[in-house]
Formats: structure tokens, sequence, C-alpha cells
């Protein structure tokens, strides 16, 4: 009975940003979140943060993390990374292999449970995080636009994803 009690206050308690995405955002607040999953598996779960500016593409800040439900080499995230960044469209096949090389050296292995979450910061690129502590500062828009247009890009391969993020993502009046 006391474990379906915690799991009942974890479920209901109200989402507040980790401290990162606040130091990130300033008045941080949820747009969205969801799950992505791959042949009836759950890979992990995904939130996106924004300001008071909400989704403005690369213009506004903005983070997103993802919470892993599975044991994954940082490598194979790499690669799922550029995969999808190719299937967008984003970037030349010359800065698509430098970016691969860059996440396979950012990208750690992740146990069930981790968080990795990249911040846009408009007009520098972006940041990586792991669990809540700074990974390494990608100084390169157009590689954090890539990066991004995986779930945020209408052409996206998870278009109900892309949905469920941007679900309240305009800017607070």
């Amino acid at each position: 009975m006391r474990a379906w009690l915690i799991v009942l206050l974890l479920v209901c308690a109200p989402l507040h940003a980790a401290s990162y995405i606040e130091q990130e955002l300033g008045a941080a607040r949820l747009s969205g979140q969801g799950v992505y999953t791959w042949f009836g598996l759950k890979i992990y779960a995904a939130e996106l943060w924004v300001g008071p500016q909400g989704y403005a593409g690369d213009a506004a800040p903005l983070v997103l993390e993802l919470r892993y439900a599975r044991a994954l080499h940082g490598r194979r995230i790499a690669e799922a990374s550029a995969e999808q960044m190719e299937k967008i469209g984003a970037g030349s096949e010359t800065q698509r292999a430098a970016w691969l090389a860059q996440m396979k050296a950012i990208f750690p292995d992740v146990q069930e449970g981790s968080r990795l979450g990249g911040a846009l910061v408009p007009g520098l690129g972006m940041r990586f995080y792991r669990d809540g502590q700074l990974l390494a500062t990608v100084s390169d828009m157009a590689f954090a636009h890539a990066f991004f247009g995986i779930w945020l890009d209408p052409v996206t391969s998870a278009p109900k994803l892309r949905q469920a993020l941007l679900r309240d993502a305009a800017a607070v009046p």
C-alpha cells in the first residue's frame, strides 16, 4: 500500500523545472511532454520547457529534456540523432559527419532514469546536460537548429511527439 501511495504522489506531483532549466530559461514553464517509442518499446519521455517568449524557433531559448526508459550507448544515441538530422534534411553531408563526430564525443551512455537535456542559446548554439550537470557547449547555431529539429521540425519522424511537446508553446501575453 505504501509503495502505491508513493507512486501516486510522484504521478500527481506538479512538474517543476530542474535548476539547470531555470538557469537557462529564467521563468521556465513546461510547454509539453510525450513519450518516444520504437516498435512498441518505450525509449524515453520528453519534456519541452520554454520561457516567457514561448517557442520561437531559434529566436528564443528552450530546453528539451529526455528521461531514458532503458540503457543505451551514447554512440548509438549519436548515430540515431545523425540519422534523424538527415531525415529532416538538416545540414550538408559534410556538416552531418562533423556533427556525428561531435555528438559521439559528447553523448554518454545512459541507464534507465538518466536524463539528457539540451538548451538552445539563441545566437550562440546549445548546451548539453546529463542529470542536470553541464556536459558540453556547442557554439554552432546550424547544429543547434538541426538537433532540435529532430523533435520540433514539421517533417520530424515523430509528429505526434512534436505536437505533444508544442502543446502550450505560445508566448505568454
